[in-house]
């Protein structure tokens, strides 16, 4: 399987402006620029793309994993923090609520544990990762 996205840079990097096109369509001449991405302008931006896919990724195999483990998540909401610091992602911080009827606490640790090693995006980035996960 393979995946595709392109970019277009127009002008110099603090003052041009691009466009972001996913094969999928959902991301469709989406805008982006400096302010976007290191102030508070209106785009998206590399990071916020991250932090959505690692999103989306970790919790989509925590799913898996839960499903493993015999049980099914009614609910399963993850925030991801991207931070960048000196032109580094420094680290990706995944903020999860579960509600997983029937689960132990340690049962729960251990998808979680894997999901955060184990899915495509955290085995991608070179940084530090980090979950934060409550279970309800």
């Amino acid at each position: 399987m393979k995946r595709n996205a392109t970019a277009v840079w127009q002008g110099s990097g603090k003052d041009g402006k691009g466009n972001l096109t996913s094969q999928s369509g959902t991301l469709n001449n989406t805008q982006y620029s400096f302010k976007s991405r290191f102030e508070e302008g209106t785009g998206t931006n590399p990071e916020e793309l991250i932090a959505a896919a690692h999103a989306g990724c970790f919790t989509m195999k925590l799913s898996f994993n839960i499903d493993a483990a015999g049980f099914t998540a009614d609910e399963l909401t993850t925030k991801c923090d991207i931070t960048l610091e000196e032109g580094k992602i420094t680290s990706s911080h995944l903020t999860l609520t579960a509600k997983i009827p029937g689960i132990s606490q340690q049962a729960f640790d251990e998808v979680v544990a894997d999901a955060e090693k184990n899915c495509p995006i955290s085995q991608l980035l070179d940084t530090k990762i980090s979950v934060e996960a409550t279970l309800s």
